[in-house]
This record gives structure tokens, C-alpha cells and sequence, in this order.
């Protein structure tokens, strides 16, 4: 594993903009009643698991040193359950800071990014923020990566960034596709796949081609399917010298240890996962369903989020919905009819439709 000290991070302070900007918090709402119904954010509405919970308590009395032996163990039990090497395992204190540290650390004015259009948008900030080129490339057809359109768009990239389920859409981009994006990519480059969501898709990782590839890193987070949105625990993995690049930046960035020792009981139970993967497919899938139903398209989500078009001025669809206490995402620049909806528990869901119906059904 790669460390820095505090030391030569204050000294790159100056060189960082990017790590006080506050756009992503400056733009979220304020704190919601607590009957409020949060489908905006792609937060688990089941929290950590009951053993990550019980983990957390007992990780509150090891506070007081710092964490890096249950980071070890961390990186230990996510390469021995990959069958990659301990050494391939970054830990941050979520996937959102390993993910700005690698635009840093790849692009610059001259090497690029390229990534989608709509996608996750923090790639964009920070290479904005970098003051890297930009060029975001339409989604295809099937709301999937158009990964020719991307290895076109900037023969002088640093970076192509591809998140696969995609954030907003929750589409799938497939495996042969982001074969051809790793072998046809600008000499140099790195290809940088998000898997944050992953662990709800009928689609295998890529984490096991980092073996064979010193120019991929793939992202994960125990934010999502294991409800850890506000522990903030994330994994880079990739070869060690790439995740050596991204050490300069964020070398400390290490979850307390109550998080770290949570992350490592959501990874021993076996059966977190498959069960809230199933929940999770089941109420998307009624949802998606009923509202096709009443004639609106949706995208085909493997993710806990998909998008709706509703038809009509998306931001007005925000604002009738949270008038009423059902707070859904926002929306994309270039998808101004559609927006984005996290799937909740059942009661939640039901909850959505009830409003849903009411606001927006009959106004169509």
C-alpha cells in the first residue's frame, strides 16, 4: 500500500483546486423532513447491514489510533475474494476521492478526458477544475457507452472514463465493448471503469483484467448495495504504480477505523449481497413496469436507479413531486425530459407511484 505524508500534501495544497471546491455540496437541498421520501441521491434505503452496524460499535473504541491496520485487512479480503494481489488495492475514504485523484493524476492541458453524456459528472469537474479538455459523447441507442465515438473523440487523452452500470441511466455497457475500449485507447492513457454499481447488474467486473492491464483502474464502494453512502468507503484497484499516482494526491485519505471494520464485516456475509441485490431488481422492475404502464419509456436499469421520461419539463416533474414529499434526482442538460429515480424500500416505491400518478399521470 502507498502513503504520503502530510507534509508533501500541504506543499501540493497550492496545486489542488480542485479539493476545495464545494459544487457537489452547495448544490444539494436542504436536509429533508424525516417522512420525507429520499429517492434523489442513489442511497441504500437499508443502511449497513446489521453486522457492519454491530462492527461500527466496536471499531468506535479503536479510535484513537489511526486505521491502517484494518485498511490492511480491507485491501487483504477484497484481493484474496477477487484473486487479485494485495498490492492492486488502494482503500480511500470513498470511491468519489479516488476517482478525482485519478483525473488529476491523468490528465492535464495537453491529455484529455472523454467520457459519457449524461454520466457521472464529477470526472468533468475535476478535470474542468484541472483545466484538462473535456469531450463528453453521447450515450448510443441503447443508453450504453458509445465506446467508438469515444476512442475517436481526443487522440490525445489521458483518461477515458466509463461507469458501468452508468449513473443516471443505470444501463450496462458490455464486456466486449470495454475490451475494445482498453485495446483501442490513445497511447498512454488510462481507462478508468466506475463499478459503483455494479453489484446490482447481471454483469461480470472487471476487476480481475488489472492482473493483465497496468493502464486500467476500476472504481468500487461499499456506498450503494451496502448502504454505506455516509461512512464514505471506497477501493481503487489497478497496478501499483498507478495507484501511486493517485497516492500523491490523497495518500491519507483513509476511512476511520469503525467504516473500515464495517466495510470488512459487509464483505464476510455471504449473503448481503445476492438478497439485496434481488430486493433491490424486484421493486425497480415493478416500478419500471407500472410506469410503462401509463406510457412512459425508462431506461433498462441493472443499477438501483434508472431514468424516466416524463414527457414533459423534468425540473417541473422535481418540483411537483417534492411539494408532496417524494424527493427524485435531477436532471441532465442534454436529457431535459427525463429524470433520474432511486429505488427505495417497498414503501417507498409505493409511495413514489401514489404521487406520481397524481402529479404527473394525469398532466399527460
Amino acid at each position: 500500500m502507498v502513503s504520503v505524508s502530510r507534509r508533501s500534501l500541504l506543499a501540493l495544497g497550492a496545486a489542488l483546486p480542485l479539493l476545495g471546491r464545494l459544487d457537489w455540496a452547495v448544490a444539494a437541498p436542504p436536509p429533508a423532513k424525516t417522512d420525507t421520501v429520499l429517492l434523489n441521491y442513489n442511497e441504500s434505503p437499508y443502511g449497513p447491514s446489521q453486522a457492519a452496524r454491530a462492527a461500527m460499535q466496536r471499531g468506535i473504541a479503536t479510535s484513537g489510533r489511526y486505521p491502517y491496520k484494518h485498511m490492511y485487512a480491507l485491501a487483504g479480503l477484497f484481493a484474496q475474494q477477487q484473486g487479485i494481489a494485495e498490492e492492486q488495492v488502494a482503500v480511500f475514504a470513498g470511491s468519489m476521492a479516488a476517482l478525482r485523484y485519478a483525473v488529476l493524476a491523468f490528465t492535464d492541458q495537453t491529455h484529455g478526458l472523454v467520457m459519457a453524456t449524461p454520466s457521472y459528472e464529477v470526472p468533468r469537474q475535476a478535470a474542468e477544475s484541472n483545466k484538462a479538455p473535456v469531450k463528453e459523447v453521447d450515450l448510443n441507442a441503447e443508453h450504453a457507452h458509445d465506446v467508438p465515438a469515444m476512442l475517436a473523440a481526443d487522440s490525445s487523452a489521458g483518461m477515458l472514463y466509463l461507469c458501468n452500470p452508468n449513473n443516471p441511466t443505470g444501463t450496462v455497457t458490455p464486456t466486449d465493448a470495454i475490451r475494445q475500449a482498453l485495446a483501442n485507447k490513445p497511447k498512454g492513457s488510462v481507462l478508468v471503469v466506475d463499478e459503483a454499481y455494479i453489484d446490482f447488474a447481471d454483469v461480470p467486473s472487471v476487476v480481475s483484467w488489472v492482473k493483465d492491464h497496468d493502464d486500467l483502474l476500476v472504481l468500487r464502494t461499499f456506498s450503494k448495495i451496502y448502504g454505506m453512502a455516509g461512512a464514505r468507503l471506497g477501493l481503487a484497484i489497478g497496478h501499483p504504480g498507478l495507484l501511486e499516482r493517485l497516492a500523491v494526491f490523497g495518500g491519507d485519505n483513509v476511512p476511520a477505523g469503525p467504516t473500515l471494520l464495517a466495510g470488512l464485516a459487509s464483505l464476510e456475509d455471504v449473503k448481503l449481497l445476492p438478497q439485496r441485490k434481488a430486493l433491490n431488481n424486484q421493486l425497480r422492475d415493478e416500478t419500471i413496469a407500472w410506469l410503462k404502464g401509463r406510457g412512459f419509456a425508462c431506461t433498462a436499469s441493472q443499477a438501483n436507479c434508472f431514468m424516466i421520461d416524463v414527457k414533459q419539463p423534468a425540473e417541473q416533474v422535481i418540483e411537483k413531486l417534492a411539494a408532496h414529499g417524494v424527493l427524485i434526482g435531477r436532471v441532465w442538460k442534454n436529457w431535459p425530459q427525463w429524470v433520474r429515480v432511486t429505488v427505495g424500500n417497498k414503501q417507498e416505491m409505493a409511495r413514489f407511484r401514489e404521487v406520481f400518478a397524481a402529479q404527473v399521470v394525469g398532466s399527460n
